[in-house]
């Protein structure tokens, strides 16, 4: 019998599949920049919030973004008018759950040192800076029952909890404030800069606030102190809303009057008086469209960082990115801008520790 034929026939790859496989590419242009590693090997020690900042600028995804964040507000800071010596006029936005977590203190701090022009926020923004000089919020779980916390008087947000003493707290310190707006309003000649009647705004009575409060922890007490604007275009949509409406029944038929038409027009000539203007937003909703549209009375902010998770298939500003607001002529066409897709309590410590921090 024959012995078994061991030859193999070798048979080429399928040129179909090496010709999917394997296309061959372009030439890289001269100044492609290759991804990047973070090599802890080679950071100095102690690490420092800049060796991550480098080490991360060209790891790509959001590492990536937030480098192009950094550069871009650095940009804002460095910007000096030759003729008027003028610096750009920085927006901050943010919503109130920031203010509800611990990056309140960084907010703050920027509040503190002069680091922004004007801010705009929501009512919960305002308030839970005011009622943290009143009592603590805590760490609880995303996880705790609603219902067991209801019984209890504690109020979540997100993964922290607020007492309702605390509001309660707050009830008893803002309502004599509310008392006295409410004379100067009715007062002539009360004390608006103007000698007129007393107009209130929502501008105008969180800087009340903050004068009232005199706590260094609070923001609107920097923001007293300084003279910087904070905008809330819906301040009573939130525990001020519910002051505001238990004091009108002690007014009635009179009520304090808060005058929303004085602050557009406050935050717009803000915007057209800025000889450049930059955006640094986190979060969505009013704060980052109210910003936007004040920047629209320019033809557009010169800078935009977008800090949020929002997604943009709904078609909701929130999610929109920075591209989307140069086609309303709210960002500049070749403006400077980057919207970093992450939570901003995970991200921006480590931007304000590369631009306002790093060398204040």
């Amino acid at each position: 019998m024959a012995a078994p034929n061991h030859h193999h026939h070798h048979e080429a790859a399928p040129p179909q599949a090496t010709s999917a496989v394997l296309v061959p590419s372009d030439a890289m242009p001269a100044d492609a920049q290759p991804v990047e590693e973070l090599d802890f090997n080679k950071l100095s020690r102690p690490i420092t919030a800049q060796d991550l900042y480098l080490g991360m600028r060209h790891m790509g995804f959001q590492a990536s973004s937030t480098a192009e964040a950094i550069r871009i507000i650095n940009d804002m800071r460095d910007w000096q008018d030759a003729e008027t010596g003028d610096r750009t006029t920085i927006f901050l936005g943010y919503t109130s759950n920031l203010i509800s977590s611990g990056l309140r203190g960084t907010l703050r701090w920027l509040v503190e040192h002069k680091h922004v022009s004007a801010i705009v926020t929501t009512a919960g923004g305002v308030e839970e800076d005011l009622i943290k000089c009143l009592g603590h919020t805590y760490r609880s779980s995303f996880s705790a029952a609603g219902a067991d916390l209801r019984r209890k008087g504690l109020n979540r947000i997100g993964n922290l909890v607020v007492p309702n003493a605390n509001y309660c707290a707050f009830e008893d310190w803002v309502v004599p404030i509310l008392d006295a707006m409410f004379s100067e309003q009715q007062q002539q000649g009360g004390s608006d800069h103007d000698g007129e009647r007393v107009v209130w705004t929502p501008s105008k009575m969180i800087h009340r606030f903050g004068k009232e409060i005199n706590d260094e922890s609070s923001v609107y007490y920097w923001a007293y102190r300084n003279n910087i604007p904070v905008f809330c275009p819906g301040l009573t949509d939130g525990s001020l809303g519910d002051m505001v409406y238990f004091h009108s029944y002690k007014t009635d038929p009179e009520a304090l009057t808060i005058d929303v038409a004085r602050d557009i027009r406050r935050i717009n000539d803000i915007a057209m008086r800025a000889k450049r203007a930059g955006m640094i937003i986190l979060g969505g909703g009013i704060v980052k469209h109210h910003i936007a549209n004040a920047c629209l009375m320019r033809n557009g902010a010169d800078s935009a960082v977008y800090i949020n998770t929002a997604q943009e298939f709904d078609g909701s500003d929130a999610g929109a990115r920075p591209d989307e607001a140069v086609s309303w002529g709210k960002i500049k066409m070749g403006a400077d801008m980057v919207k970093v897709y992450a939570e901003a309590t995970t991200v921006f410590p480590l931007i304000v520790a590369n631009t306002f921090a790093k060398d204040s």
